[in-house]
């Protein structure tokens, strides 16, 4: 198995979290280097959407550290995990339906557009650049999209924010395996540029394709962690997530 290196930009530690008395993650640690995307496998109710919430703010841990870049980022409100670099696209993508494509991409850049107009266009130019069909509809509303649209908007919005780790969570649900290859091949080319993803995704074959590391979770707990070739290579997880 490949060596990882260098210190993390993301790292859990024995995380736990529940909903009121349920324990849905059970001490489960991880870790996220830059540049690479990592993939978090496993099962409906396996827990992954729940780790991700936890990253970003919108779920308590009870128990555990979750460091960015080193600090401590553990339940701090979500706007502030936002501003120190975690973009979270979330599943079911939540664009704003009655904004325009542009209303959509401009409102992700609240944080800094009126002192930086300059990284704002730079940021837009590289969003419509990865997904052309999104300049061809910049004017029409978000929920008048297909989709696959949708799913770029709501990529795109995330890279107009910025940040250090971007989170995508179930980003091929509901789509045609057409759009799905289209939407991991952005992802690919995301990734290219240097930017840290972590990506929760039920299509497990097709998220080992693009990533450098993967962890499997089961009922809140690790199963397994490696990279995709050693996954595959493991018959008994081989045979539970692909078939």
């Amino acid at each position: 198995m490949k060596q990882r290196e260098g210190k993390p930009v993301l790292e859990a530690i024995d995380i736990h979290v529940y909903y009121r008395k349920i324990a849905a993650i059970k001490g489960i640690s991880f870790k996220v280097h830059k540049g690479e995307i990592v993939s978090m496998l496993g099962a409906n109710g396996a827990g992954k959407t729940t780790t991700l919430r936890a990253i970003s703010g919108i779920v308590p841990v009870k128990s555990g550290e979750i460091y960015l870049n080193n600090k401590s980022i553990k339940n701090l409100a979500t706007h502030a995990i936002t501003q120190k670099g975690i973009v979270h696209v979330p599943e079911g993508r939540h664009i704003f339906p009655d904004l325009s494509v542009q209303e959509n991409l401009r409102v992700a850049a609240f944080l800094y557009e009126a002192r930086n107009h300059r990284l704002f266009n730079e940021r837009l130019d590289y969003v419509l650049s990865l997904f052309p069909r999104l300049k061809e509809r910049y004017g029409q509303q978000g929920g008048t999209l297909s989709g696959g649209e949708q799913q770029m908007l709501a990529i795109g919005r995330a890279l107009i924010t910025g940040g250090d780790v971007l989170l995508l969570d179930e980003p091929s649900m509901g789509l045609a395996p057409n759009l799905v290859t289209e939407i991991f091949t952005v992802i690919s080319k995301i990734s290219a540029t240097g930017q840290t993803i972590m990506l929760v995704e039920q299509n497990a074959a097709m998220a080992m394709e693009i990533s450098h590391y993967c962890y499997v979770l089961e009922t809140g707990t690790l199963l397994f962690e490696g990279d995709p070739e050693t996954l595959k290579s493991n018959n008994d997880i081989a045979k539970a997530y692909l078939g």
